[in-house]
């Protein structure tokens, strides 16, 4: 979710200009926004985002959080429930899951005073497909007609734009799909598919330093590596209007030190509450501690475009890794039991009827050192005999837990050099490794959905050639179950076919669930109505301030 080099430069240069104008607060520091009443401000803990925020561009958790304030697209997901609920869609028809009437609501603008129409959705929607506009989440496009022209495997493109969308009017236009997915309505709250001003694709270096959406909130400024600074539009039409003046993301390189800042009165909100910290969290803040069910798994990835991990015997070594992890001892003692071990590859939001099985990974997930270590050895061992298990350093507590993944390894293998953490600086050069198909060893591959069905939390992430497929694992037998199930309308149907395209990855051990995650959250006394949507975001536009 193949960057574009030369909006890249050009971005730079932008940014340059908005910080030499602008005076933000420095990273990590400072004082509360201030403020208060409608118009408070209210400050908040953030993280720099991997690529500028192109809706199709964007698929980590830092740049997802502005896009939610940014954007309003056809669907919204419910902030409780995770419902997929019309937004900017009057109407989304029709009789066969293949072709789409969709009619967009009257009335909607950008916060730049331009109409938001069928063309801001389809002009969008084919610049996200395009091949040569390198956009990461090209992907979610690949069930409209046409996209295997617009972004074939391989050569060059030879359409610009996907023959399954037709403008039929002003507020009007169809989608067709190359099968069936009765589902496909309920995936459009996704960022990827948010509309598009008419400036993001005249004067993009522009739009880039500044974007301008469709949401609650605008962008005042923007200094990378320090501060975005959002306010409140006035002019939002929506039904879920900001109930604050502003928010102010402010970056931090430690999680901990905005929890300390918490603590101290320099900011607002932090919703990354530190592992660290959460032994003294309710000393510290009380009930305005947050701790709340996510739809968030955490897993180790690997890469299989390494010949070393994709050997025929590799699915019995990462078994193996798999059963010498002690999740229930590092969720209780490193997490106090803020995460829940996993037992399947998806999330308990989901509920059973959304295809959460805790039965599925089973014997897999249980921690059993004798057998791991048999199973490692019939694996073939670990590559060069050390496995160096890679994270960000910069937020999420991920030191305390992989050091404690790598120590219970050792432990079980009998072998102290067996695992060992490699630690790189910041979120985006992290996942700039990712993508980029650098990693030598296991990785962090945490995923946070990006809407309530099974199905994201399969396809995305192993499907052959998907977009946050980063480990490069393919299979033929998992591919074919995933397009079963996306093509029956049946939902409970759809859903037993997907939990069979899970029982593949489980086979194979495609990548070690290690533990669900609660997202958890900390707000300073000055703010209320604070609460975590099913993504773990903040519902910034419900926060008051007193």
């Amino acid at each position: 979710m193949r960057g574009a080099t030369h909006a890249l430069k050009a971005v730079g240069g932008a940014l340059a200009a908005v910080l030499a104008a602008t005076a933000l607060t420095a990273c990590g520091g400072g004082v509360s926004s201030g403020g208060s009443g409608p118009d408070g401000i209210v400050s908040s803990s953030w993280g720099d985002p991997q690529n500028p925020l192109e809706p199709a561009n964007t698929n980590e958790v830092q740049g997802g959080k502005v896009l939610d304030m940014l954007f309003r697209g056809l669907k919204r997901y419910d902030p409780r429930t995770g419902e997929a609920l019309n937004m900017l869609a009057e109407r989304i028809d029709t009789t066969d899951s293949v072709n789409f009437a969709v009619t967009v609501k009257d009335g909607w603008t950008f916060s730049n005073g331009e109409k938001v129409t069928a063309r801001s959705f389809v002009d969008a929607w084919n610049y996200g497909a395009y091949l040569k506009n390198s956009q990461k989440n090209a992907y979610f496009f690949g069930y409209i007609e046409g996209y295997d022209k617009t972004h074939p495997e391989s050569g060059e493109p030879t359409a610009t734009t996907l023959s399954g969308l037709k403008i039929t009017g002003e507020l009007t236009f169809t989608v067709k799909l190359s099968q069936k997915f009765s589902t496909w309505p309920d995936t459009l709250g996704y960022a990827a598919f948010a509309p598009l001003p008419r400036t993001f694709f005249d004067d993009h270096a522009d739009w880039l330093a500044k974007p301008v959406g469709n949401g609650p909130y605008a962008v005042h400024a923007y200094v990378r590596g320090s501060q975005m600074s959002l306010r409140r539009w006035d002019g939002y039409p929506g039904p879920d209007r900001a109930l604050n003046g502003g928010v102010d993301l402010r970056v931090y390189t430690d999680n901990n030190t905005a929890y300390t800042d918490l603590v101290a009165g320099n900011l607002d909100l932090v919703d990354d509450v530190p592992a660290s910290q959460l032994r003294n969290v309710r000393k510290d803040l009380g009930d305005r501690y947050i701790n709340t069910p996510a739809g968030i798994i955490q897993t180790l990835g690997f890469p299989f475009y390494d010949r070393r991990w994709n050997t025929p015997d590799g699915n019995k070594l990462r078994t193996g890794l798999s059963k010498a992890i002690n999740r229930d001892s590092i969720t209780a003692r490193i997490f106090r039991n803020t995460r829940t071990p996993a037992k399947d590859w998806t999330s308990p939001v989901l509920g059973v009827e959304g295809g959460f099985d805790e039965t599925l990974c089973g014997d897999a997930c249980v921690y059993d050192p004798a057998r791991a270590r048999r199973l490692v050895e019939e694996g073939g061992g670990i590559p060069g005999g050390t496995m160096k298990i890679s994270y960000n350093s910069d937020t999420g507590s991920h030191k305390e837990w992989v050091d404690a993944v790598c120590n219970s390894i050792n432990n079980a293998l009998r072998n102290d050099r067996a695992c060992v953490g490699n630690p790189i600086g910041t979120f985006a050069d992290f996942r700039n490794q990712v993508t980029q198909s650098k990693m030598s060893g296991p990785f962090r591959a945490g995923w946070q959905m990006d809407y309530p069905l099974i199905q994201n939390f399969l396809q995305p992430l192993y499907y052959t050639g998907a977009s946050s497929n980063d480990g490069k694992w393919s299979n033929e037998t998992f591919d074919s179950l995933v397009d079963r199930a996306n093509a029956e309308s049946d939902t409970a149907t759809a859903v037993r076919t997907f939990q069979q395209a899970e029982e593949v990855v489980r086979d194979e051990m495609a990548a070690i669930p290690l533990w669900y995650q609660n997202g958890s959250a900390g707000y300073a006394p000055r703010i209320s109505n604070v609460a975590l949507n099913p993504f773990s975001v903040p519902v910034y536009n419900e926060i008051k301030v007193a």
